[in-house]
């Protein structure tokens, strides 16, 4: 079902890829056709957040929104859903993030439990083609749509409406100036997980699905966007159809908690509170009968005759996007709020299930991409240890952190890990995928965790490390670590000469940190 919903916008988003338009390459702005190009163009800018795609998880596609079932009104409308998550998933693509492949899904993993929607035989997929500049936007121009509906069979403004759905599901990604087609295009043909991760990027980006009602307050439109996870999650209890005028009462009761939270109390003495006012049914039926067909456009429900109900992949995603408030709310060691660096800090301690188990409460929380982003900020900082389980943390992600795993893939910092992370996202055997690594990537990442160990393990643990290295005598390490450049060496040495119990070789390990301490060979 998720597939169908959007072939029209993959079907438009692919001969975007290579359908030049009058006086261009392409019809999507930020792609070559096969043919050279005659135009310049600038090289885009590094992917940005994912997850993936431009939607928004009450935010962007790849980034999932805020809980909205207990969160208070955004100040500007943006779609949000029970646990709203991007990209981040199906079972949360995550927000944020946007947000895999083969990739099973993970931090808003595909629940094992609960109803799972058909997926339709995959479609052909043209292969993608490079990038080159956009206007900013990814908007198709009135020529480009027309020359789309002749080619097609479609008018212009199904072609511009089909282009918005791609845009929104993260069938095409806007990185700065640059349009690309999204990794879930690319994935289209082989991956059904990619296709519902986009179905569930554009059901959280319902709210940008659908024109919003004239005349009304920007804040209005806001609290309804609110509190519809709330009146989603009634629906999904309900497994049925229910009258509008019902849907409505809810809404309205939703409304009116929204604004007594933000109610501010003033200090001092003050008058006997008032009793809250009601939210203006007359306000909110015309802003209901809006946000119902916004969620019936994208195929979240059926909306007819005064009663709506969920249709089964709209139940399936409230399911999971409840699920996912749950998986959140069990925090096992309590790190759920904490920064990306705080967290990991509080994981270091932990075994590797547990571990796990608090990466996916901690990303449940957050728009997948700037999870994404956090993490990788803090595998830049100088603990090692740090470096070794964000990039763990992300293998939790999955494929909605390949963007931005790619991004930083140049980073001599972070190039090993990163190397190692796509290999293990590709299907290579963890056992096999330090074949990827040169041997200079292997002896700075033998370095880069001799640190680890070295600042917070044993003395044991570091000289059994020796055996991890790559070079098969001692001596050959030490001219390949002095080589090297790691930022740590002088220290990784000292430590290992300290802690070997052989004099000769610790002595051989002295000389080679004081070597590297003044320049010397």
């Amino acid at each position: 079902m998720a597939r169908s919903l959007l072939a029209g916008a993959a079907r438009v988003a692919r001969w975007a890829e290579t359908a030049p338009q009058p006086g261009k390459n392409t019809a999507l702005t930020g792609v070559r056709p096969p043919a050279t190009p005659t135009a310049t163009a600038a090289p885009p800018p590094p992917p940005g957040d994912h997850p993936p795609g431009a939607t928004g998880n009450g935010t962007t596609a790849s980034a999932r929104p805020a809980d909205g079932t207990t969160s208070p009104a955004p100040t500007t409308p943006r779609s949000t859903v029970p646990g709203s998550t991007a990209e981040q998933h199906p079972s949360a693509p995550a927000s944020t993030s946007p947000a895999p492949a083969a990739p099973t899904p993970t931090a808003t993993e595909r629940p094992t439990n609960g109803p799972t929607p058909p997926q339709p035989p995959p479609p052909s997929a043209a292969p993608p083609a490079p990038d080159r500049p956009a206007d900013g936007r990814a908007t198709m121009s009135a020529p480009t749509a027309e020359h789309a509906a002749s080619e097609l069979g479609l008018t212009p403004a199904q072609v511009r409406a089909d282009w918005d759905t791609a845009r929104l599901a993260g069938l095409v990604e806007v990185h700065g100036g640059v349009a690309r087609p999204g990794w879930r295009l690319r994935a289209w043909h082989r991956d059904d997980s990619a296709v519902l991760r986009g179905w569930v990027a554009l059901f959280d980006a319902w709210s940008l699905a659908h024109p919003e009602p004239e005349g009304h307050e920007p804040a209005a439109v806001a609290e309804v966007v609110s509190a519809m996870p709330q009146v989603l999650s009634f629906l999904q209890l309900s497994a049925g159809p229910v009258p509008v005028a019902q849907l409505l009462d809810l809404l309205q009761q939703r409304v009116g908690e929204l604004r007594t939270e933000r109610c501010e109390i003033p200090y001092g003495p003050r008058p006997e509170p008032a009793r809250p006012a009601a939210a203006d049914d007359t306000a909110l039926a015309p802003l209901l009968d809006w946000a119902l067909h916004a969620l019936a456009s994208v195929g979240a429900l059926t909306y007819g005759d005064a009663q709506a109900t969920l249709t089964p992949l709209g139940s399936w995603a409230v399911w999971v996007k409840l699920e996912q408030i749950c998986v959140a709310a069990q925090s096992p060691a309590g790190n759920i709020e904490a920064a990306a660096e705080d967290m990991l800090r509080g994981c270091s301690q932990l075994r590797p299930n547990a571990a796990r188990a608090e990466y996916r409460a901690w990303l449940a929380a957050r728009p997948v991409g700037s999870a994404v982003t956090e993490l990788l900020d803090a595998a830049r900082g100088e603990d090692a240890l740090l470096r070794s389980l964000a990039f763990e943390a992300l293998r939790v992600v999955g494929a909605p952190a390949e963007p931005g795993v790619r991004a930083v893939a140049e980073e001599p910092t972070l190039r090993p890990y990163a190397l190692l992370w796509l290999a293990e996202h590709d299907g290579a055997d963890p056992e096999d995928a330090h074949e990827v690594l040169t041997r200079e990537e292997a002896t700075w990442l033998w370095v880069d965790t001799a640190a680890a160990v070295a600042d917070h393990g044993e003395a044991p643990l570091l000289v059994r490390h020796l055996e991890s290295a790559v070079q098969p005598t001692v001596p050959a390490l030490l001219d390949e670590v002095r080589a090297v450049g790691h930022p740590r060496t002088v220290q990784v040495l000292v430590a290992l000469a300290a802690a070997h119990p052989d004099p000769a070789l610790a002595k051989a390990v002295r000389r080679a940190a004081f070597q590297v301490h003044t320049g010397g060979r």
